[in-house]
């Protein structure tokens, strides 16, 4: 993946599940270009007028699973004004080039971004299949660490739909995403405040 990611993480403590190690997260905005927070990145993302953490509600639909390398098991994001705010701006400051209130062209990326896979919390990467048995443990795994989901939501689940789940606000993180995956660590954070 080249250059820079900006990810949205849970703001609680969240269990490895398995494949390549990396934070739960939901990418907001990639390919930032370094040139673009130069040699201060944490000094850029917190000139970044994030919005406050009560505007990010982040609402989980399901966990799925897509025999995709990156996307082999995550969970589904509503596409809800608070998402695409936070999508939006990381786009449009990040590398669409419209500073911090976006205009025409990350409006364009942000239809085509919610058509081709919309906004996700990337779970595990990964080679393998994931039956619908292991989906359920995951799901499962995924409500044991405090973030709780619909029953619907849950393979094999019997229950009427619950209100869905999900949090609100977290951390944005800079991640150099064009290094190997053991090495996406955050260069700058920023909580939602």
């Amino acid at each position: 993946m080249p250059g820079s990611s900006l990810w949205l993480t849970l703001p609680s403590a969240f269990p490895d599940l398995a494949g390549p190690a990396f934070a739960p997260h939901m990418t907001l905005t990639s390919e930032i270009d370094p040139a673009v927070y130069g040699e201060d990145p944490q000094g850029w993302l917190d000139a970044v007028p994030w919005p406050r953490a009560a505007d990010v509600d982040v609402q989980l639909d399901q966990v799925a699973t897509q025999d995709v390398f990156f996307r082999r098991c995550y969970l589904k994001v509503a596409f809800k004004e608070g998402v695409r705010n936070i999508a939006g701006l990381a786009r449009a400051a990040g590398v669409s080039g419209e500073g911090h209130a976006f205009g025409p062209v990350t409006e364009k990326w942000l239809e085509e971004w919610r058509g081709a896979f919309g906004p996700h919390v990337s779970l595990i990467y990964g080679e393998n299949p994931i039956n619908d048995e292991k989906l359920g443990e995951i799901s499962k795994v995924v409500e044991e660490s405090g973030i709780s989901l619909s029953s619907s939501s849950i393979p094999g689940a019997n229950e009427t739909p619950s209100q869905q789940g999900g949090w609100k606000g977290g951390v944005v993180w800079l991640v150099p995403t064009d290094k190997p995956i053991n090495e996406w660590k955050p260069i700058a954070t920023r909580t939602l405040d």
